[in-house]
C-alpha cells in the first residue's frame, strides 16, 4: 500500500561524481562514475519527482552534473574545487586491477549539508573520510539516514587504496537506519560470512534495516527481527557489474520511501539490478521495464 504525504521531502543522495580512467591491454577511456552518478541516473530513470542528488566535483568535470540534470534529476554541488579520481588498470585477466586514487575531493561537513532537505539521506560512501561521524549524527535529526558500507571501508595510503574495517562503526552504525553491504564487506564488518549471522550482527549493532547483496544469491534484508531473502532474477547476458549496488538502492528506497514492504521493495530492486548488468554505464530503464522483469517477461 502506498502512503501519502504532502509535507514529503523525498529521497536526497549525497556523495561525489568520480573521474573514472579506465586502462585496459587495449583501450582507455575517462568515463563519470560513482554512487551519486550511478544512483542519479537510476532515480531518473524511475522518474522520480521527490529526488534531490548533492555532491561535489571540480568545475572541469561539471558535464557529468549536466547530463544528470538534461536527464531530470534536481542536482546540487558543494563547492570543493576536486574531484575523486580512480585510476583503474586491468590486464588480460580482468580479475586482475590495480587501482590508484590521483585526486580525492573535499569530505562533506555539516555546515555544507545545512540547507539539504530530506525524508532520507543516502550517503553514497567511496572513501572511509567522505561522511565524517558528525555528518551521520546532522543527519539522523532531520530524516533516515541510508548508507553503502562500501566506501567506509577504502582507505587512500599514498594514492593506494587499502582494504580497512569501519573506524567509528560502533559508534555510526547506531544513527543509520538503512546499511547495505556486500557479501564481502558484511564479512569485513561483523566477522561472519554467513549472511543471516552478519545481518544479526549488524542489527545488534544499531542498524534498523540491514540490506545485504550476495550477487547471483540474491539479497537478504532484516528488519524487526524478520529476514527478508530475495532471489537474484538471472540477467540475460552479464555485460557490466558497475554501479549494481547503487541501482540496488536507488530501487529499493524509491520503494520503501513511497511506503511499500520490505518484499516488494526487495524484488523491484532485484529485478532492477538485472536491467542494469544486462547493459553498460548507469541503469536507463524505467519502472516499467522493472515490473516486466518482476513478472518475467
Amino acid at each position: 500500500m502506498e502512503s501519502k504525504n504532502i509535507n514529503k521531502k523525498g529521497i536526497c543522495c549525497i556523495g561525489h561524481i568520480t573521474h573514472d580512467k579506465i586502462v585496459t591491454p587495449r583501450t582507455t577511456a575517462h568515463l563519470p562514475g560513482g554512487t551519486a552518478y550511478y544512483f542519479g541516473h537510476a532515480m531518473a530513470g524511475l522518474g522520480c519527482r521527490d529526488f534531490k542528488l548533492v555532491t561535489s566535483l571540480a568545475p572541469s568535470d561539471m558535464n557529468a552534473v549536466e547530463e544528470l540534470r538534461a536527464a531530470g534529476v534536481e542536482v546540487s554541488v558543494v563547492p570543493g574545487g576536486k574531484t575523486v579520481y580512480f585510476e583503474n588498470i586491468y590486464g588480460e585477466d580482468s580479475n586482475n586491477r590495480i587501482q590508484r586514487v590521483r585526486a580525492k575531493a573535499v569530505p562533506f561537513s555539516p555546515e555544507s549539508l545545512n540547507d539539504v532537505e530530506g525524508d532520507i539521506y543516502h550517503l553514497g560512501t567511496l572513501l572511509a573520510d567522505d561522511f565524517p561521524l558528525e555528518v551521520i549524527e546532522s543527519l539522523s535529526t532531520r530524516g533516515k539516514v541510508s548508507a553503502d558500507a562500501q566506501g567506509y571501508l577504502r582507505e587512500v595510503r599514498g594514492e593506494e587504496v587499502v582494504a580497512i574495517d569501519w573506524h567509528d562503526k560502533e559508534k555510526a552504525l547506531p544513527y543509520i537506519d538503512i546499511l547495505k553491504a556486500n557479501e564481502h564487506e558484511m564479512e569485513v564488518l561483523t566477522g561472519s560470512g554467513d549472511a543471516s549471522e552478519a545481518a544479526r550482527r549488524l542489527s545488534e549493532m544499531g542498524v534498523k534495516e540491514v540490506v545485504l547483496t550476495l550477487g547471483s544469491e540474491g539479497s537478504l534484508i532484516l528488519k524487526d527481527g524478520v529476514e527478508h531473502y530475495i532471489p537474484a532474477y538471472t540477467p540475460k547476458e552479464v555485460v557490466d557489474a558497475t554501479g549494481c549496488g547503487d541501482t540496488y538502492m536507488a530501487g529499493y528506497l524509491y520503494m520503501r520511501e513511497k511506503g511499500h514492504g520490505v518484499d516488494e521493495s526487495g524484488r523491484f530492486a532485484a529485478a532492477m539490478c538485472t536491467l542494469k548488468l544486462e547493459a553498460s554505464g548507469p541503469f536507463r530503464g524505467n519502472e516499467e521495464d522493472v515490473r516486466r522483469v518482476m513478472n518475467g517477461f
